[in-house]
């Protein structure tokens, strides 16, 4: 959305609740400071109106556009590419014209901490200008990063969902046969969404699913456990996709996580996450007696150490129980 300003050339664009300033002349706009007030603002909109003002070479403008480029980037896949573009254009849309040389440490502070509510966002913006940091020593800008070594911040750690509220998901997602579809599938072959929303039935042969998974790239078969081949038989084959948008392509990952959350809202789970159900299935596996290397043969984890920890988890759990026992049979010993 467009308004108007009492300068003359300056277009204020509303965008997601926030107003950005451009000096637009002949179809060309140039980003000016956020504050029409200050004095920042005023000097650069009259270098730019009266022709001094020169748009630095070594700007986070040409930055981006020039890691875009990279083979680096260019080998990452497709999801992996659009994660970082989010990242990166909501840098540019903030710092287009700045000059990325003058960036100091404390900037990227900055940065970070203005998104301290949402960590993994926050985390993603010092990522992002590290990597942006990296490409501008390569292309001799700087000689140093200022974004390394800076503290990322911290969150709640992924949990697995209660009973209760797996059984009260089943339920209120009935009517929405996707969300239901979404969470069988991560629960039965412990993946992740990303993964989920990529199997096709081709790549089911009425016990394994076959899959290459989008993070690690391996190529793995997990069998499928009873209750999610009884459920794949239930759904009409709509596309060539499980979870299918048409007949050639999935429904994407946004839209499926869209409509769990619709129904992780109706009832009362919101903390818990869609990649939960990935620690469901593991914990599962481990509380079942399975060994390490067979839970691994599931998750494809790359490492044993998140397994390892699902099954200190299980152990956990199965240890309480027993002493809990114990302590109720030591009392009615006592009583006798």
């Amino acid at each position: 959305m467009v308004t108007k300003s009492c300068k003359p050339y300056v277009v204020p664009v509303k965008r997601k609740g926030h107003t950005y300033y451009y000096f637009r002349r002949g179809g060309k706009y140039i980003r000016l400071p956020d504050d029409p007030d200050s004095q920042e603002f005023d000097r650069a909109y009259w270098e730019i109106r009266s022709g001094k003002a020169q748009a630095s070479k070594t700007n986070f403008d040409a930055l981006i556009t020039s890691y875009y480029q990279t083979p680096r980037f260019k080998r990452l896949k497709d999801s992996t590419r659009a994660e970082y573009r989010r990242t990166l254009e909501l840098i540019r849309d903030k710092n287009g014209k700045r000059d990325f040389t003058k960036l100091r440490r404390r900037d990227v502070i900055a940065a970070r901490d203005a998104y301290a509510d949402t960590w993994r966002k926050a985390n993603a913006m010092v990522e992002q200008i590290s990597i942006l940091a990296t490409h501008a020593i390569d292309l001799e800008w700087i000689t140093s990063n200022p974004a390394s070594g800076v503290e990322k911040l911290t969150g709640g750690e992924y949990q697995p969902w209660p009973e209760n509220l797996l059984k009260a998901y089943e339920r209120a997602c009935e009517p929405h046969k996707e969300a239901l579809t979404a969470y069988n599938l991560c629960i039965g072959t412990g993946q992740r969404i990303g993964d989920v929303v990529g199997m096709k039935w081709g790549n089911f042969d009425g016990d394994f699913m076959e899959v290459v998974q989008e993070k690690t790239g391996s190529h793995i078969w997990v069998a499928c456990p009873a209750k999610l081949k009884d459920y794949l038989a239930t759904l009409p084959r709509s596309g060539k996709h499980i979870l299918a948008k048409n007949l050639t392509q999935p429904l994407s990952k946004r839209r499926v996580q869209k409509l769990v959350m619709d129904v992780r809202k109706q009832i009362g789970a919101t903390e818990f996450v869609i990649h939960g159900w990935r620690y469901n299935a593991a914990v599962e596996l481990a509380e079942a007696g399975c060994s390490d290397t067979e839970i691994q043969a599931v998750t494809g984890h790359k490492t044993l150490a998140m397994v390892q920890k699902y099954r200190a988890q299980a152990n956990q759990k199965r240890l309480s129980k027993s002493a809990q026992a114990k302590r109720t049979e030591q009392k009615r010993n006592e009583k006798r």
